[in-house]
């Protein structure tokens, strides 16, 4: 029976904030922020509460919130799972779930910055909540290839210079003045930063 003390009496998940962990997504409102950031604080004097830096899993916006120590949250069910990104189809992005090859549509909106290092028939995870999809995360870093960069200067590696690059995917980042169309790179998919070259 103890499973059941998770739920209150309109069988929403209860947690309170002794429960908080970063990642945990919570329902403020009738909105859904994921918790980043969290820190119990004990002052020497008044009650003890928690710091949060919370972040809203549709708009992307970060806000700082405190709650009193002890007090019931609500938690929203999310369900991430590993699917294989397939294609665009001119407006949405379609992707599979390998087990049991379900396609499904996810909007630019939704997928936002994670398009930019995407490609085709690779795995991404897409978190959903009641069926609607909230996000889509990649991996920490990914492998592209430049597709167009201006030739590079064999000389330009010591100067610590550098000069856009488009990628594959149609993205652009900011790479060593040395590399060239055709290198493949480690890109950081959370802002879009050089982490080195792939042979």
């Amino acid at each position: 029976m103890r499973e059941r003390a998770a739920y209150d009496e309109s069988m929403r998940l209860v947690a309170t904030t002794n429960d908080l962990k970063n990642g945990l997504v919570l329902n403020i409102d009738g909105q859904l922020w994921t918790v980043v950031e969290f820190q119990h604080v004990k002052p020497g004097k008044g009650p003890a509460f928690v710091r949060t830096k919370l972040k809203n899993v549709l708009s992307g916006k970060v806000v700082d919130k405190t709650f009193n120590a002890g007090v019931k949250v609500e938690t929203a069910n999310v369900d991430k799972r590993t699917m294989q990104y397939l294609y665009n189809d001119g407006t949405d992005f379609v992707f599979m779930d390998p087990d049991t090859y379900d396609q499904i549509a996810v909007s630019p909106a939704t997928v936002g910055d994670a398009a930019k290092y995407m490609l085709e028939n690779q795995d991404a995870i897409v978190a959903r909540n009641d069926g609607n999809v909230l996000y889509i995360e990649l991996p920490a870093s990914v492998v592209l290839e430049i597709s167009y960069t201006e030739p590079g200067l064999q000389g330009d590696r010591s100067t610590g210079g550098t000069k856009p690059a488009t990628l594959e995917t149609g993205a652009e980042i900011q790479v060593p003045l040395f590399l060239e169309t055709g290198t493949k790179v480690k890109v950081d998919t959370r802002d879009g930063s050089y982490l080195g070259r792939v042979n």
